[in-house]
């Protein structure tokens, strides 16, 4: 599986500077790539290589490899959007949205990160630094840090560019690692996961993480976005987006501390994880105006992925499940009833009298649908 693992560099003011030259002359060859592929039509790699190679190696003092590199991220860029076109996340055909995305080529900021490959970064892993290709020739001696953790990852297992990126005034490179995977386990269980907003996360446990903390800090956050926006200074504009990013942060924390500990439950278990397959979510359902900041700060998709991917690290099955009625089941009987669940908080089977927190009750559905799910997925095919 591919990690990404962060690295802090530790530049000189002079160094810094240096560095910030070569982001800047990076991204202006990127929105040259951009405008003459948008002009001209061309999105193709080897055809764009062809039309510009020679025109930004002369005109923005980059050298061959770089300037390659600036290239695919121009192709890169635009292979995203339109894959985000096909997939339909950027509105209908006709909407204000999708004809700002398409009807002006990509630009690229300043600062925006630049992929490097071995031909342009060298690690000296002995002496903790880095030597790095700049628009002023080669920067050797370039000083770095991060977690231990994270450095014997890197010596062990990197592989391929890492992205060089300065955010908040503060220099990092992302470089791509390749973790082998280990062998997943035949689990003797499921712990079924229920997530919403709320509640973050409810396993079948009974396990309990509750939103409430996260929601007051999201509102708190609003309200101080609210003040920002109403001066409509520069300090205010540069104040808001440190605010939003810090916001982004600390709901990633929540989600990581999470999934670490359900992962790290079923693997001392020798359980599986199952979650319910939410994908769509936002088209499948209408709010009131109130409720829409919510559901589009709920950070579901993220949960699922941090679950997903520290499983797989460490060699826990994985499942989803189909999420229909999950919350309206009855895990004894079967029965399934909108009353059975006669409020957010409770569930109550009209039948068998099954009673209990509605959250914990959804995940013990999907822990017996995973049940029944990883039987036919590991079953012995049929001889003819």
């Amino acid at each position: 599986m591919k990690l990404v693992v962060q690295v802090k560099l530790l530049p000189t003011p002079e160094q810094a500077s240096v560095l910030e030259a070569t982001l800047h002359a990076c991204n202006r060859a990127a929105d040259h790539v951009s405008r003459t592929a948008f002009e001209q039509g061309l999105y193709g790699r080897n055809e764009l290589q062809k039309l510009v190679y020679t025109d930004i190696k002369a005109t923005f003092g980059l050298s061959a490899q770089p300037a390659v590199r600036a290239i695919k991220k121009t192709v890169d860029a635009y292979a995203t959007l339109q894959a985000n076109l096909t997939a339909g996340n950027l509105g209908k055909p006709g909407s204000k949205r999708r004809l700002k995305a398409t009807g002006t080529p990509i630009a690229f900021r300043p600062g925006a990160a630049q992929p490097f490959d071995d031909r342009c970064l060298s690690w000296q892993h002995d002496a903790r630094t880095v030597s790095i290709w700049t628009v002023e020739g080669r920067l050797k001696n370039l000083r770095y840090t991060g977690h231990v953790d994270q450095l014997k990852t890197l010596v062990q297992y990197r592989r391929g560019e890492s992205d060089l990126i300065c955010r908040g005034g503060r220099w990092y490179l992302m470089a791509t690692c390749e973790v082998p995977d280990p062998e997943v386990y035949e689990p003797v269980d499921f712990v079924g996961v229920d997530r919403g907003i709320v509640n973050l996360a409810t396993t079948s446990d009974g396990t309990n993480y509750q939103g409430r903390r996260l929601s007051r800090y999201r509102r708190w956050q609003a309200r101080k976005r609210t003040e920002l926006q109403k001066k409509q200074t520069r300090s205010a504009t540069r104040r808001l987006a440190r605010r939003t990013q810090k916001e982004q942060r600390h709901a990633t924390h929540v989600n990581h501390r999470i999934s670490k500990e359900i992962v790290s439950v079923a693997q001392r278990t020798g359980r599986g994880i199952a979650v319910e397959e939410l994908g769509g979510i936002r088209e499948r359902v209408r709010l009131r105006r109130d409720q829409r900041a919510t559901l589009s700060s709920w950070p579901f998709h993220q949960l699922g992925e941090h679950l997903r991917y520290k499983a797989r690290q460490a060699g826990v099955p994985f499942m989803e499940v189909d999420p229909r009625h999950t919350s309206q089941r009855c895990p004894r009987c079967g029965h399934t009833e909108k009353a059975n669940r006669s409020t957010r908080e409770h569930f109550c089977c009209r039948r068998c009298g099954l009673a209990g927190p509605a959250d914990h009750v959804a995940g013990v559905n999907v822990r017996n649908r995973a049940r029944s799910a990883w039987v036919l997925v590991t079953a012995p095919a049929s001889s003819p």
